[in-house]
């Protein structure tokens, strides 16, 4: 089972709905995808509990009955202050990594010093898990953008996506939807966002 994990140690960050989309793209490509919800809201397991039954099948781990042997994935939504022990057992957990990073002063400091951390990982240092950065809530042509692309561009990480800010995540969301399970005309600007995401998760 790969493990993909969803991290930033600030709140407000983006991590469910990275975690949800991920999820909803794995299972329409027909893999049997599992969700670890470790956030105290438990949105991501609200969002799977929502899921319309003629969608794609995704578990959370509590409801698969610890037949983990049994999912291709796991997605990992982890909690707001994600550090010490508790961040060292997901990193040995995983095989990407994927930070999401909106653009303000106060994410940007907490994702420089994480980004840190993670450096500092035994598991990180012994090249066993990749790590990818995504720029969210991305308004073009705005000085936040701008300072965010400057950030991750001295980040030396590979810049995954730029994720503009769009109701489209929203209203799919209420309806325990991802983008791909969406008509493709509802969110075609935003699905061509994601190609070299997608194409960065089917690495091996």
């Amino acid at each position: 089972m790969k493990t993909i994990l969803i991290a930033n140690p600030k709140g407000g960050s983006g991590k469910t709905t990275l975690s949800v989309n991920i999820a909803g793209f794995l299972a329409n490509q027909g893999q049997r995808v599992a969700m670890l919800d470790l956030d105290r809201q438990k949105s991501a397991t609200q969002w799977v509990a929502a899921r319309p039954t003629d969608l794609p099948e995704i578990v959370t781990l509590e409801s698969s009955k610890g037949e983990d042997c049994l999912n291709d994935y796991l997605v990992i939504d982890s909690p707001a202050g994600l550090h010490g022990k508790n961040l060292a057992h997901a990193l040995r957990l995983s095989s990407k990594i994927i930070v999401p990073i909106s653009p303000s002063i106060f994410d940007l400091n907490a994702s420089r010093d994480f980004l840190a951390i993670l450096a500092q990982e035994k598991e990180i240092r012994a090249g066993r898990c990749q790590i990818g950065i995504v720029g969210m809530r991305m308004n073009a042509r705005t000085l936040a953008a701008t300072t965010l692309e400057e950030f991750l561009a001295e980040s030396g990480l590979p810049v995954l996506a730029y994720l503009r800010e769009t109701q489209v995540y929203v209203n799919a969301a209420f309806e325990g939807k991802s983008l791909f399970d969406l008509p493709p005309y509802l969110a075609f600007r935003e699905l061509e966002q994601w190609d070299f995401l997608l194409s960065w998760l089917e690495q091996d």
